[in-house]
């Protein structure tokens, strides 16, 4: 794989204005929910934008974390979802908001739907994705939320990597592969 280094990062979206549009995203949660939600963050990208969300809820939060691959070291989706590590408490009859740094494919987001569906029975689910890439969707699923739209670009920053790599930033930008 060939090395970057941080001048082949172009900046798409600032650290300020991701976290504007998280604010607004918690807004709209806190406006909606009062009572106790679960919030499961799927690692590792979307690490970031989970803990920076839940800083902004009001309502009492109880975070969990699975672990998802659909990329590996590639820079474009596998199509299949690698289930690493999927133990949860019992969330039946629970508020459920499942955090993803970004929805491309819509595998990641099917899978975790199908997953929700067949082995609790919640009382609310919300899938929120920082980052929705709509023109590469295969399945036909998308987020309840998201923060931006984005176009055909291969992005790090702000959790998302290149093969473990840039998840440091706080900001997202892209590189030309």
């Amino acid at each position: 794989m060939k090395t970057f280094d941080l001048t082949d990062i172009k900046p798409i979206f600032s650290a300020d204005m991701i976290q504007a549009r998280i604010k607004e995203l918690a807004d709209q949660l806190n406006n909606e929910y009062e009572e106790e939600v679960y919030v499961i963050c799927v690692l590792k990208g979307s690490v970031m934008f989970a803990v920076d969300l839940i800083k902004h809820l009001k309502m009492p939060v109880k975070l969990e974390f699975i672990r998802l691959s659909s990329y590996g070291s590639g820079t474009v989706s596998s199509g299949q979802v690698k289930a690493i590590d999927i133990t949860l408490p019992d969330l039946n009859g629970k508020n459920v908001i499942v955090i993803e740094d970004i929805i491309d494919t819509g595998y990641t987001a099917k899978f975790l739907s199908n997953f929700f569906n067949h082995n609790f029975k919640v009382k609310s689910y919300k899938f929120i994705a920082l980052l929705d890439k709509n023109c590469k969707r295969q399945v036909d699923i998308n987020p309840d939320m998201y923060g931006f739209e984005i176009d055909d670009k291969f992005l790090v920053g702000y959790g998302l990597d290149l093969d473990g790599l840039y998840r440091n930033l706080d900001y997202v930008g892209y590189i030309e592969t």
